[in-house]
């Protein structure tokens, strides 16, 4: 069984961006007012979708029909959700909506706790294409605190295919174990657990853990749990 005291010995970071460091759920108030009592449950099945839709795309690509882009996807599981929920938008309230994912709020314990990181290399891992998190790094002034953003398009493939964690190992030239991965989604920390980087899952519903995979080395209520594990 680990040592639930033990430090980690890690020499760079790798984040996951949506639900990590962002909060997805941040278009739920634009949401409300734009389908009154129904913004809560439109940004949920809109989240739920856009992941099912990423693992989807993965699985079908092929020639015939290659993968769809993070853009792409987050726009079909709007509609998607729009319809289920039997939201009619004009256009451009629509527009309005879908664009709030260039602006979403990073959550509060994130600045500070991404400053307090350094000197080790940060770098975001996302599904999100770099058109999409490039702005929005940006526009939250997290770059201030993040050395780098990578996107699966480089792998052609969504998270949590091993091609995509490569992508950070090739970039940081860093063994895997010495790279620690960090999600909010449990799937991914096990993707990343699974490919061979220490990984730390921030599970702040207190959900139980998955079973499809290796447990993550450690599991996390905040971002702010995160420095005084690392030696």
């Amino acid at each position: 069984m680990p040592n639930a005291s033990a430090l980690f010995e890690i020499d760079a970071l790798v984040f996951d961006a949506y639900g990590t460091l962002f909060d997805v759920h941040s278009v739920a108030a634009l949401a409300e007012e734009l389908a009154p009592r129904q913004g809560a449950a439109l940004s949920q099945l809109w989240r739920t979708k856009q992941l099912e839709y990423t693992w989807l795309s993965s699985l079908m690509a092929s020639p015939v029909c290659p993968r769809r882009d993070f853009t792409a996807v987050t726009a079909d599981s709007l509609d998607y959700a729009l319809a289920t929920l039997r939201i009619e938008l004009a256009p451009d309230a629509r527009q309005r909506l879908y664009d709030g994912y260039l602006t979403l709020s990073p959550f509060a314990d994130v600045p500070e706790t991404l400053a307090a990181l350094a000197p080790r290399p940060r770098w975001i891992l996302s599904n999100g294409t770099l058109s999409m998190l490039e702005p929005l790094v940006r526009h939250t002034g997290l770059d201030a605190n993040i050395d780098g953003v990578l996107s699966v398009d480089a792998a052609g493939v969504f998270k949590p295919s091993p091609r995509v964690y490569q992508l950070a190992a090739d970039r940081l030239q860093t063994p895997p174990a010495r790279i620690g991965f960090v999600s909010s989604n449990g799937w991914d920390a096990i993707g990343a657990k699974a490919f061979g980087f220490t990984s730390f899952w921030i599970n702040r519903a207190a959900a139980p853990v998955d079973r499809h995979g290796p447990a993550p080395d450690r599991i996390i209520s905040t971002l702010a749990d995160l420095p005084p594990l690392l030696h």
